[in-house]
C-alpha cells in the first residue's frame, strides 16, 4: 500500500510550499488567524518528514493507512481553503497616498464577512490538524525505525530524448504465430464463398500481446481487403457506439463520403446503423477487427448485425474470454443459419460439418502468468517511481479505456494540476517532459505515434496498468472515475478529480449524490447530461476538460466564467460560436483550447488574462482562424499562439504590440489577410520575435504573396527556429534557410519543388523531417503543380549526399513526378511516406540503407492504374525486403471528397 504514501506525501508538500506563499502575502486577516496558518505550516511540514520516512516501507498496517488518509483529506481541504483566500483577498489595494488610504478602508469594510468566514475556516482547519497529529500518537502510529533509502526518489538527471519514429518496426516476438496465420489470411479469398464469414478467435489472458498480435495482422494483410477498419469492444459493449465507429471508418475510405454524411451516422438508430453497414459493404470484401469482447452475448448481438454478402468478410475477434472463442467457433452465424436450415440433423454430424466450413482459427496465447502475479509486477513497478512520478502517472486514470492521450495536453494538464513544479534549474514544462520521458522509459506508457518532428504525439496505457491506476486512485481518493469500463465503488470522501466517462440519466442521478464542491479538476467525454444540473457546483475547479461536448451551452459557458480559480479549459470539437464577455473574471486561467470550433473572435475582456500561457485556436476543417485582437498582445506571458488570423482592417498599432509578446515559443499563423501595406510590420514583429524565445513558426499567407514578397527576402531570419512551416506561393525555398543551423522539423506548401531545393536543404544539419504538401483544394494549386513539372524537367532526384540526419521523408500531393533516389542518399532515412492521387513511379529504394517503412496513402478517387503502380512499389519495396532489409510496407487509402469539405 505505497500508493497512500506517495500520493499524500506529494499533496502535502505541495501545500507547505502554498501556505507559504499565503503568510508572504500582506494579506489584513483577521488577529490570530496569521499564528493559525503557521501552526498548520508547521504541523504539517512535521507531516511531511513522517511521511518522507515511512514512504520507504514496502507494508503498512491499518492504523497507518488510516491515519495517512485522514492527512491526505485535511491537507486537500487546508489547500481549497488556501486557493479561496487568494482569490477572495487578492484585490486589496496596495500602496500609499489619501487615495489609496480610502480605497483600502472601503476594501476592509467590504470584505469583513469574507475575513470573518476564512478566520473561521482556518481555525477550524487548525484544530482538524492538531487532532490528526494527536491520533498518530494515540492510536500507536510511531515511526517504523531506521530505513535504508532504496533512491526511488532520487533525482536524476537525464539527456533529453533524440527525436525518433515509433512503428517503422513490426513488434518482436510475433513471428511464429505471424507466420503460422499468414495461410489463413492468404487463402481467404480462395476458401471465402458467398455469403460466408470467416472467424479468427485470438484468446489469451490481458496482458499477453492479443492486440499486438490481431493489429499487426490488421496491418499486414488489410491491404488485400477492398474496405478494413478495427474497433473496441470493451467491457461495457454498446453496440450502436460499435457500429457508428465501424461505419465512420468505412465511411472515410469511400469515395464521395461527405463530413456532413460522417456526422450523421451519430443520430442514427441500431437498426438504421445495420441497414447503413450493410449498403457500405455490398460487394466488398471487408476485414473487421473488434477488440477485446468481454461476453457471448456482446459477441452474439456484433456478429448478428454483420452483413453477408457475394464477397465474404473476415473478422478478427480479440476476448480474454474462453467461453467467448468457443461461441466463435461452434456457433458462430454458420452454425446457427445450419441449426435453422436442418432442423433434423442432430448436433454431432452438424459440428463436424460446421468444423469444415467454418475455416475458423484460434491463436491461443500462454496464460502462464496469473493476474495475482501482474499485480504484485505492477506494485514494485509503482513503489520504484519518485513521489511526483506516482502522482502523475495515477492521473492517467482520468481517460478511459483505449483513449489516445495527447501528450502536449496531458503535460500541460500536469502542470495545471501543481504535480511538476521547475527544479534543479530546469523549467516546469522541462520537468513535465522529463517525468513523460521517464513513465515511457519504464514502459508504464505505451508511445503510439510521433509528431514528424520526431517527439512523441500521443500515447496509450495499457489496460493492465489503467486497471491498476483506477483502482489506487480511488483508493486514495485521488481520482474518481464514473462510468468507466471497471467498476469502482462509489466516493465516501469529497470527490476531489472527476472523470465522467460515459453520461446518461442514471449516470446524471448518482453523480447528483456526490459531494463535488471541493472538485478540482473534472473531465467529461462526449457530453455534459450528466452534470447540467450539478455544473454550479463546480467553484473552485481548476482543470475543466470539455473536449467533443457536443451539447455545451452559451449559458453553461456562463457559469464557467464563474469559477475564478480555472487554469486549463478546454472546449476542443465543441459547438461553441462564441465566448461570453465575462471570461476575462477568470484571471488565474493558464490554457484556453478552442481548436475545431466555430470561435472567430475572443471579447475584449481577454487582457485581463494575464497569465495565459497557451491560446490554441483554428478549425482546419472550416478553414476558420481566431482574429487577432489588441487584447491577445497583451497576454505578455503566451507561449504558445496558434491559429490566428492577420486581419485586413487590423490596426497598425496591434501588429507593433505583437512584438511584446516575447516569451512566445510557438507561433502559428493560419491566415495573412492583412493589406501588403502591413507586410513590413508584420515581418518586422516575426523578426523580433525569433530573436527572443521563438522556437516554432508556421505561416500560411493564404495566397497573399507574403511569403513571397517579404519573408523570402528577411534580412533578420529566424536561426533558433527549430520547426518552421510554409504554406504559401513560394516561387522558391528562402536562400536564408540554410542559416537556420537548430532547424530539426520543416514543412513546406505549395512551394516549388526541383532537385535544386533539396540540393539546398540537404546541408541543413540537425534535419531530421521533411514534408512537402500541395492541397488541390487550395487556390493556385493546379498552377503549382504545373510549375513544379515545368521546373524540374518531370523527375525529382533526392542527392547522394547531405540529409545526415533526417529520418522522415513525405511528399503529398494530387500528382507525384518521378522521384528517385541516388546511390548515398538520406543515410539514416528510416520512413517514407507517399499520398497522392496519382503516382510515375519511385526509385532507388535499395539505395536508402536505413529505410524501415514506406507508407502508401491513395486516394479513394485515384484512378485503376495509379492503384496498379501503388501496388507495384509495394511489390518493389517487398522485393528488397525479401533481400534481407528489415523493410515494411504499408498501402492505405485515403477519402480525398471528405477532406476537401
Amino acid at each position: 500500500m505505497d500508493l497512500v504514501v506517495g500520493a499524500s506525501n506529494n499533496a502535502v508538500k505541495s501545500l507547505v510550499n502554498k501556505l507559504g506563499s499565503l503568510l508572504a502575502q500582506e494579506y489584513t486577516l483577521i488577529r490570530g488567524v496569521r499564528d493559525d496558518i503557521q501552526y498548520i505550516t508547521d504541523e504539517l511540514a512535521s507531516m511531511q518528514a513522517f511521511l518522507n520516512k515511512i514512504k520507504r516501507v514496502g507494508d503498512h498496517d491499518e492504523q497507518r493507512l488510516d491515519w495517512m488518509k485522514q492527512v491526505r483529506e485535511v491537507s486537500y481541504d487546508i489547500e481549497d481553503c488556501v486557493d479561496d483566500v487568494d482569490h477572495r483577498l487578492s484585490s486589496e489595494p496596495r500602496g500609499s497616498g489619501a487615495l489609496v488610504y480610502l480605497r483600502k478602508k472601503w476594501y476592509l469594510l467590504t470584505t469583513l464577512y469574507a475575513r470573518h468566514c476564512i478566520a473561521t475556516e482556518i481555525g477550524n482547519l487548525k484544530a482538524r490538524a492538531q487532532h490528526v497529529s494527536e491520533r498518530r500518537t494515540r492510536y500507536g502510529v510511531e515511526n517504523t525505525g531506521n530505513v535504508e533509502n532504496t533512491g526511488a526518489n532520487d533525482p536524476q538527471d537525464r539527456l533529453v530524448p533524440p527525436p525518433q519514429l515509433f512503428g517503422t518496426k513490426e513488434p518482436v516476438g510475433l513471428e511464429d504465430a505471424m507466420k503460422e496465420l499468414e495461410p489463413w489470411f492468404s487463402n481467404g479469398s480462395q476458401q471465402s464463398t458467398c455469403n460466408q464469414l470467416r472467424f479468427l478467435a485470438i484468446f489469451g489472458s490481458g496482458g499477453l500481446g492479443k492486440t499486438t498480435l490481431a493489429m499487426a495482422l490488421y496491418r499486414k494483410f488489410g491491404d488485400d481487403f477492398g474496405c478494413r477498419a478495427s474497433v473496441l469492444a470493451s467491457q461495457k459493449f454498446n453496440l450502436r457506439t460499435v457500429l457508428g465507429r465501424l461505419i465512420k471508418t468505412f465511411q472515410e475510405q469511400k469515395s464521395g463520403a461527405s463530413m456532413e454524411e460522417i456526422e450523421e451516422t451519430d443520430k442514427l438508430g441500431e437498426e438504421e446503423l445495420k441497414s447503413k453497414l450493410d449498403n457500405l459493404l455490398k460487394k466488398k470484401r471487408y476485414l473487421i477487427l473488434i477488440d477485446d469482447v468481454w461476453s457471448v452475448s456482446a459477441w452474439e448481438k456484433f456478429r448478428d448485425s454483420l452483413p453477408k454478402n457475394e464477397k465474404g468478410g473476415t473478422i478478427v475477434v480479440t476476448t480474454r474470454f474462453k467461453s467467448v472463442s468457443e461461441a466463435i467457433i461452434v456457433v458462430a452465424g454458420l452454425m446457427a443459419s445450419k441449426l435453422k436450415a436442418n432442423k433434423e440433423s442432430n448436433l454431432d454430424s452438424l459440428l463436424e460439418k460446421v468444423d469444415k466450413e467454418l475455416s475458423a482459427v484460434h491463436a491461443f496465447l500462454g496464460n502462464n502468468l496469473t493476474t495475482e502475479g501482474v499485480t504484485r509486477i505492477l506494485d514494485q513497478c509503482y513503489k520504484d517511481l519518485p513521489a511526483d512520478l506516482k502522482t502523475c502517472l495515477l492521473y492517467l486514470s482520468m481517460f478511459p479505456k483505449g483513449c489516445l492521450i495527447s501528450r502536449k495536453c496531458l503535460l500541460r494538464r500536469w502542470i495545471a494540476e501543481g504535480f511538476v513544479v521547475e527544479k534543479d534549474g530546469k523549467t516546469v514544462e522541462e520537468v513535465a517532459e522529463h517525468c513523460f520521458s521517464e513513465l515511457i522509459d519504464r514502459n508504464l506508457v505505451r508511445p503510439v505515434n510521433n509528431s514528424s518532428n520526431g517527439k512523441v504525439k500521443s500515447c496509450q496505457i495499457h489496460d493492465m496498468v489503467l486497471e491498476y491506476i483506477v483502482a489506487k486512485s480511488s483508493d486514495e481518493n485521488f481520482i474518481t472515475v464514473f462510468g468507466g469500463h471497471w467498476q469502482t465503488p462509489f466516493p465516501s470522501y469529497k470527490v476531489r478529480r472527476l472523470s465522467v466517462q460515459r453520461s446518461d440519466g442514471k449516470e446524471s442521478e448518482k453523480v447528483g449524490r456526490m459531494r463535488l464542491s471541493h472538485v478540482r479538476s473534472l473531465t467529461a467525454l462526449g457530453s455534459l447530461r450528466a452534470l447540467h444540473s450539478t455544473l454550479h457546483k463546480f467553484q473552485i475547479l481548476q482543470v475543466l476538460d470539455l473536449e467533443g461536448c457536443k451539447d455545451l451551452s452559451y449559458k453553461q459557458l456562463k457559469k464557467i466564467c464563474k469559477m475564478h480559480q480555472l487554469k486549463y479549459l478546454s472546449l476542443r470539437r465543441t459547438d461553441v460560436e462564441e465566448i461570453p464577455p465575462k471570461i476575462g473574471r477568470v484571471e488565474s486561467l493558464e490554457v484556453l483550447d478552442i481548436r475545431e470550433t466555430s470561435i472567430t473572435k475572443l471579447p475584449e475582456s481577454v487582457d485581463k488574462l494575464q497569465r495565459m500561457a497557451h491560446l490554441l485556436a483554428d478549425n482546419k476543417n472550416k478553414r476558420h482562424a481566431l482574429k487577432l485582437t489588441e487584447g491577445i498582445t497583451k497576454m505578455t506571458a503566451l507561449h504558445t499562439l496558434s491559429g490566428v488570423e492577420i486581419c485586413t482592417d487590423l490596426a497598425t498599432e496591434v501588429l507593433r504590440d505583437l512584438q511584446k509578446l516575447t516569451n512566445l515559443r510557438k507561433f502559428t499563423i493560419y491566415k495573412v489577410s492583412c493589406t501588403p501595406g502591413n507586410y513590413e510590420l508584420l515581418l518586422s514583429a516575426i523578426e523580433h520575435l525569433s530573436s527572443c524565445s521563438l522556437k516554432y513558426l508556421a505561416i500560411d499567407d493564404d495566397f497573399t504573396r507574403f511569403l513571397d514578397t517579404s519573408l523570402n527576402d528577411s534580412q533578420a531570419p529566424p536561426e533558433h527556429l527549430h520547426t518552421l512551416g510554409l504554406s504559401g506561393k513560394l516561387s522558391q525555398v528562402p536562400k536564408w534557410i540554410v542559416s537556420l543551423h537548430n532547424l530539426e522539423k520543416l514543412t513546406l506548401s505549395l512551394t516549388s519543388l526541383t532537385t535544386d531545393a533539396l540540393l539546398v536543404l540537404a546541408e541543413l544539419p540537425e534535419l531530421f523531417s521533411l514534408i512537402f504538401s500541395l492541397d488541390p483544394t487550395r487556390n493556385n494549386a493546379l498552377k503549382t503543380l504545373y510549375d513544379n513539372t515545368i521546373k524540374s524537367g518531370g523527375k525529382i532526384f533526392v542527392p547522394a549526399e547531405g540529409f545526415r540526419k533526417l529520418k522522415l521523408l513525405c511528399f503529398a500531393a494530387p500528382v507525384l513526378p518521378p522521384v528517385s533516389f541516388l546511390e548515398g542518399a538520406m543515410p539514416v532515412l528510416q520512413r517514407i511516406e507517399l499520398r497522392f492521387r496519382m503516382v510515375e513511379g519511385v526509385y532507388g529504394l535499395e539505395n536508402l540503407s536505413s529505410i524501415q517503412q514506406v507508407v502508401l496513402t491513395v486516394s479513394s478517387q485515384a484512378p485503376k492504374d495509379a492503384k496498379e503502380k501503388a501496388q507495384q512499389v509495394k511489390e518493389l519495396a517487398c522485393i528488397i525486403h525479401g533481400k534481407g532489409n528489415a523493410l515494411s510496407v504499408v498501402l492505405d487509402e485515403y477519402n480525398e471528397s471528405t477532406e476537401q469539405k
